[in-house]
């Protein structure tokens, strides 16, 4: 069956995403500890706002302002009984933007985690997870979603409920999670143990990969890590825009146009297909982004040194998987690309 992201994959060798959501609308006006998905019936011009500025800084692809869209982060606001509505709102306002902007453009409805820990480490069970990312998704769905988005997972049992609720929402998907913790994401999942995961998924996403984490050097390890687990899925790099710095009493991200730029093509080197930014990331990195994948000339798969030496050192020593050592994404990336 066709679908919107595979039909622009197949007709480019790369996609740029858009960048944050959070820190964009903290600038307009989002205080700490509200629901941002409240905005997509309260606010819709401030989130139409979000939508175009990633579309007019050249994201072929942005997602929708619905990451804590599900009954368990939403019952935390009193609006468990919204996701529906407030998940269509957001899917309806980003096609909005998408079919006005001229061009062809994926609206992706993100779906976050549920904020719960699954069974049996905590109370969440498979059957209850997949309910509420169904709910969710049968919202984005209505809306005009072209393909879910699921994002920032670190369980890998929420990972395999949300593949599960998008083919019951007979959806397409993509699906990313934060490799956070010494190379791997906080529930201990290594990058070789994601590739082996979603090749066992009866309903494949259509891209998988990594988003926020610590910085834009370690996504790209990990990045490398999926490669040489042997992925054939187009792969997504999603890093955030340097490192968090607590600044005259608001969260700061250090990494400039500049330095996004040397990401996006190093990630597009490293095998990354859809190549977008996480927490930090504005329009004005997304502008320098795209204009260097458009403009810098493909080069070989870059080796830690390289990351190192571009965008900055690693959080870690080790990419998390087992029998590695500092310099083994380094031999790797030396290996020869893949076909495919």
């Amino acid at each position: 069956m066709s679908d919107a992201l595979s039909d622009l994959l197949a007709t480019r060798d790369w996609l740029l995403a858009d960048g944050a959501t959070g820190t964009n609308l903290f600038n307009m006006g989002l205080q700490s500890g509200d629901a941002p998905e409240l905005w997509n019936a309260d606010e819709p011009e401030k989130i139409r706002a979000l939508y175009r500025g990633a579309v007019e800084a050249g994201s072929d692809l942005f997602l929708t302002n619905t990451f804590g869209g599900n009954a368990s982060r939403l019952k935390l606001h009193a609006a468990e009984s919204r996701v529906h509505e407030l998940n269509r709102l957001g899917a309806e306002l980003g096609r909005e933007v998408a079919d006005a902007s001229g061009r062809r453009v994926i609206v992706a409805g993100s779906v976050g985690p549920t904020g719960e820990i699954m069974a049996p480490m905590g109370s969440l069970t498979h059957a209850l997870a997949v309910e509420m990312f169904h709910e969710q998704a049968e919202g984005l769905k209505a809306g005009g979603a072209d393909v879910l988005w699921v994002e920032t997972i670190s369980a890998p049992e929420e990972y395999k409920a949300a593949s599960e609720a998008a083919a019951l929402a007979e959806m397409p998907w993509c699906g990313t999670m934060s490799f956070d913790t010494a190379g791997r994401t906080m529930m201990g999942l290594t990058s070789a143990a994601m590739v082996q995961m979603v090749d066992k998924l009866k309903h494949k996403p259509l891209a998988f990969g990594a988003n926020c984490g610590v910085g834009a050097s370690d996504l790209l390890r990990t990045v490398l890590g999926f490669v040489e687990a042997g992925s054939t899925i187009p792969l997504i790099a999603k890093g955030n825009a340097g490192i968090p710095k607590y600044v005259d009493g608001h969260i700061h991200y250090d990494g400039t146009p500049d330095l996004m730029a040397d990401y996006a093509v190093l990630a597009r080197d490293a095998g990354a297909r859809i190549i977008g930014g996480c927490c930090g990331t504005m329009p004005v990195h997304l502008r320098a982004m795209r204009v260097a994948l458009e403009t810098r000339a493909p080069g070989p798969r870059p080796d830690l040194e390289t990351i190192k030496s571009r965008i900055g050192g690693f959080s870690s020593a080790v990419d998390g998987t087992e029998g590695d050592n500092a310099d083994a994404p380094a031999r790797r990336g030396n290996r020869r690309r893949r076909d495919g």
